[in-house]
């Protein structure tokens, strides 16, 4: 690491401390040339490989875009679609992995949306897997109307189990 002051390359780590819920590490270093202290930033660096093969930074806000398209005239607050574009970072963080497939971005972003807005997410996946035809909708659409009568069951079975507990 070069002190920005004197361009000397030899320096002492004073301090180390973790930001942002662990995915960066602050260090604050002292010259060993001039003696003045300078901080440093290490983040990890988390690359999308997209179809064509080139590889990028991942970028939260394209998520939130995405998102905030699939999401317009629907009763989303922006709140919600930040909470959910954090959610998708963490999940593919936590994979480990330094490259993704940017097909593997999507899939993280279809569960989450299912949950947030079903109508979102219909126009989302239609858009992700390329519907061509009123079948695709259709499949999807009765996909979702068995998860959804899924998550209805596991509550109401929830709720009366909560009810009897409390007796």
């Amino acid at each position: 690491m070069r002190c920005p002051f004197c361009r000397n390359t030899e320096s002492r780590v004073v301090d180390s401390r973790e930001v942002d819920e662990g995915q960066a590490i602050r260090r604050r270093r002292s010259c060993s040339a001039c003696g003045r202290r300078f901080t440093t930033s290490e983040t990890m660096v988390l690359a999308v490989v997209k179809k064509s093969g080139v590889t990028e930074q991942f970028n939260r806000d394209k998520v939130v875009t995405g998102v905030r398209r699939a999401c317009q005239g629907r009763p989303v607050d922006d709140d919600d679609i930040q909470q959910l574009a954090h959610r998708v970072e963490e999940s593919i963080r936590s994979a480990g992995a330094a490259e993704i497939p940017s097909h593997e971005v999507g899939l993280a972003i279809l569960g989450p949306l299912r949950e947030l807005d079903s109508v979102a997410y219909l126009r989302f996946a239609s858009v992700y897997r390329a519907f061509s035809s009123i079948e695709d909708f259709e499949k999807e659409i009765a996909g979702l109307r068995e998860v959804m009568a899924g998550d209805e069951a596991a509550g109401s079975d929830g709720e009366a189990g909560d009810r009897a507990a409390s007796r």
